[in-house]
């Protein structure tokens, strides 16, 4: 495959159509018997589901949303791990026409509050472990404008459906079908100031979804395929959900709750995959954890995602299971459009790239970085800031924010439209891209992005806090971590056990990943002449 555009082109005639059906797509033309799913249980038992029980399953539910009401364009929020009950809830929501609005099992009840009222769900389904995070409480109205489902069997409130009562009723065998632009997705990101945004997925996306699958992870028929990422986030959603259904291939999906760098060497070995896709944190925790490899572990291609990959991790997979981390660059708004790609077939497979360079723009994107103030193209090796150049760049899918259409941040000049993605770079000689920083100021920590104002805004609740200013703090493992200097109240005294509450506080009321590791209390934030907070003099 020497040239990718014929295949390129070939999708976007096929997903990018006024009469675009996503169930279709992701199930319904693809061989009954073939696994779609396999979800891997905390003691390595599986659960397999096949396209043709996906078919059947997801039409009873979609029939039973459709009977409480559930119509096209209407949202669906999903409180569960990826595996089995996700698989079917996301394909009767497409049956119908309706929006996924998937949330990261960690959250808070006032965090999951904030994405449910924003999105408008008319309906949120949650695994049964994650039922009390819905419960009334200061964040959680007694009366919701949503209805509640659960995944087991009997309902834990009441008022509740489950999966199992909503799937009571005849199949529902009409797929509704959409435009390109049609959304079948709402996935929410942090900002550095205000609430979060949710990025409206639209179905043309599905493009660029399976060209990734296909071109940069280089996932191939024969592969057992491996996607760590929480459903919650994009990497999860896209890449462990909808591009192997799309491509009509399985994937693995581990529901142990937690990460254990053990286990995830037990389900390599044992289910013997070949391909393997995570994040920064989970390759840097085996690094620590791991000193021989198993011999049936069996890797051929690895990638990562979320934030760039240290040089020294890259080194030590390649000596450790002989073949490297691709690391990939990509946003929620984008996909994934920038590295080596992991096609054997692609001459770009087997570039060589300088150090801490990302590596090219993948099939179907053209990636450009800007200088500040002209917006034309920056010299090679100088910074700038990195743009998707929309006219040349076929998969580009992103139009706006739910809410906020007009906020996307645009260029324009006479030959060329270019969307701003808010990172900084550079672009070298050989056309490698070389991250720098996000430009919002985000913390990742564990992959997880954060807005530093949400977990200030969560702190300044407490009542000891006067104010506080949140920030980044570099770690081997988790990339970064959060650190927090709280001014305080006059009648409180910082202490260790205030520091302790303070994190529970967050942790409680936020996500638990965002609790700060480190809390200094400070006599003053610093600040400008104008009295806008310094962030830059945090740490």
């Amino acid at each position: 495959m020497s040239d990718p555009a014929p295949l390129l082109r070939d999708w976007i005639a096929t997903y990018d159509t006024p009469t675009t059906t996503v169930a279709h797509l992701l199930c319904d033309r693809h061989d009954p018997h073939t696994v779609a799913t396999t979800e891997i249980g905390p003691t390595l038992e599986p659960t397999t589901l096949t396209f043709g029980e996906l078919r059947e399953r997801s039409q009873t539910l979609a029939a039973g949303l459709a009977a409480q009401g559930i119509t096209p364009g209407d949202r669906i929020a999903t409180l569960i791990p990826k595996g089995v009950d996700l698989t079917i809830t996301a394909l009767a929501t497409w049956r119908l026409g309706a929006v996924l609005v998937p949330l990261l099992s960690s959250f808070a009840p006032s965090a999951i509050a904030e994405r449910l009222t924003d999105s408008g769900a008319r309906i949120v389904i949650c695994a049964d472990e994650h039922r009390t995070k819905l419960d009334p409480s200061p964040h959680l109205p007694t009366h919701p404008t949503w209805q509640i489902a659960t995944t087991g069997t009997h309902p834990l409130r009441e008022g509740d459906h489950t999966l199992h009562t909503l799937s009571q009723h005849p199949p529902h065998t009409t797929n509704h079908t959409t435009t390109g632009n049609g959304d079948i997705a709402t996935v929410y990101v942090s900002n550095l100031i205000g609430p979060p945004r949710g990025v409206r997925v639209p179905a043309r996306a599905l493009t660029a979804m399976h060209a990734y699958h296909h071109l940069g992870l280089g996932v191939q028929d024969d592969d057992v395929y491996w996607n760590t990422a929480d459903p919650g986030s994009a990497y999860g959603l896209y890449h462990g959900l909808i591009s192997p259904l799309l491509a009509g291939h399985n994937s693995l999906a581990l529901r142990a709750g937690f990460f254990d760098p053990e286990l995830t060497l037990d389900v390599l070995g044992l289910y013997q995959v070949t391909n393997f896709a995570s994040d920064p944190t989970t390759y840097r925790t085996l690094r620590a954890a791991t000193k021989t490899l198993p011999p049936e572990i069996i890797v051929q291609r690895m990638a990562s995602a979320g934030e760039p990959l240290a040089p020294d991790v890259i080194e030590w997979a390649t000596d450790l299971f002989g073949v490297p981390i691709r690391d990939h660059y990509g946003q929620t708004e984008l996909g994934w459009c920038a590295g080596i790609p992991n096609n054997p077939d692609l001459p770009e497979h087997n570039t060589p790239l300088p150090p801490a360079a990302i590596g090219p723009a993948l099939p179907g994107w053209n990636i450009q970085v800007l200088e500040a103030i002209t917006d034309e193209p920056a010299p090679p090796g100088a910074y700038g800031r990195i743009a998707i150049d929309r006219t040349h760049s076929p998969l580009d899918w992103f139009d706006g924010y739910h809410g906020y259409e007009n906020t996307i941040d645009i260029r324009f000049n006479p030959e060329r439209t270019y969307h701003l993605t808010g990172d900084t770079g550079i672009m070298d000689r050989q056309g490698n891209l070389h991250f720098s920083t996000r430009d919002d100021g985000a913390i990742i920590t564990r992959s997880y992005r954060i807005g530093p104002t949400e977990v200030e805004a969560v702190l300044n609740t407490h009542p000891a806090v006067e104010e506080c200013g949140v920030y980044a703090i570099p770690d081997d493992i988790a990339g970064h971590l959060v650190g927090a200097r709280i001014v305080l109240t006059d009648d409180h005294t910082g202490t260790p056990e205030l520091a302790e509450e303070l994190r529970d506080w967050v942790s409680t009321r936020f996500a638990p990943h965002a609790a700060p590791h480190t809390v200094n209390f400070v006599e003053e934030l610093p600040r400008t002449a104008s009295g806008k907070m310094r962030r830059a003099r945090l740490r």
